[in-house]
């Protein structure tokens, strides 16, 4: 691997800053897609600390960075009114673009394929739907969630109870189902895998053919060492993208109860 690294630490790749960024420390490539994502965690970072500084307690489970009150509407807050959890919003935006940005120049650099920062933006997508979507779909972005432990898990809570049973949401049902099936899925590869290359003690690594023939073998068809890679990034992507459309519709595009929601398939004629 350190050969191998020597061998791919050139010039070039960046997307901005040319050789000026163009360095590593250590075993990281920076970059000043690098460089952006330390200063924007450590100003995020610090903004937390300080917001904590100001309240009732140093507890880490009660920390609690609030947004803005809802008759902010959509403009900025004082700062400790909630102009601090606007300031850091903004900062962990910066992070999460600036690392995925990051992740495209050493694709770029290995001659890779950009599927690892596309996985990612997909994360990116959850929390600013979360964060800047829907408070601005709901005018407010007293919308947003805290920055805090406890105080994240209410206001989830909290949500959810606001439509009376949010497991009634056709979309999180989706999102639910993908998480579980890439779970499976993952389980399946990984215990595949590791029955196949990790032998008793004696015995040979078994190769891709073992692994193949024992899928055929249990349900009929195998979907291949590609094909399981492929599958996985499609459930996990899915389980991401379905769970910010479960909550973007919640509020902005539906106000009452996820129950209620159900109503036209009781009203279908079959029944009748």
């Amino acid at each position: 691997m350190l050969s191998f690294e020597k061998k791919y630490r050139v010039r070039g790749g960046t997307l901005i800053g040319g050789d000026l960024f163009d360095f590593w420390v250590g075993p990281f490539y920076v970059g000043f897609f690098g460089v952006m994502t330390a200063f924007f965690s450590a100003l995020g970072t610090g903004l937390i600390l300080y917001g904590a500084s100001q309240g009732p307690t140093w507890n880490p489970w009660q920390i609690s960075i609030a947004p803005p009150d809802l008759k902010y509407g959509l403009g900025l807050a004082p700062l400790m009114e909630g102009g601090l959890w606007q300031i850091i919003t903004v900062c962990a935006i910066g992070a999460f673009v600036s690392w995925a940005l990051r992740e495209v120049e050493i694709c770029r650099k290995l001659g890779m394929g950009y599927h690892v920062p596309f996985a990612f933006s997909f994360a990116i997508l959850a929390y600013v739907t979360l964060v800047v979507v829907r408070p601005f779909l709901l005018g407010a972005w007293g919308h947003g969630f805290p920055y805090g432990i406890y105080s994240h898990l209410d206001w989830v809570s909290n949500v959810g109870y606001q439509y009376l049973h949010f497991h009634y949401n056709p979309a999180h049902m989706i999102a639910v189902t993908f998480f579980f099936t890439t779970t499976l899925a993952l389980a399946l590869h990984g215990s595949l895998i590791l029955s196949a290359s990790n032998p008793p003690k004696g015995e040979v690594v078994k190769a891709g053919e073992h692994e193949n023939t024992f899928f055929r073998d249990t349900i009929g068809y195998s979907i291949g060492a590609l094909g399981i890679h492929r599958l996985g990034l499609f459930l996990a992507l899915s389980a991401v993208f379905w769970s910010a459309v479960c909550i973007v519709i919640s509020g902005p595009f539906w106000t009452g109860s996820w129950t209620e929601w159900w109503s036209w398939w009781l009203d279908l004629p079959i029944w009748s």
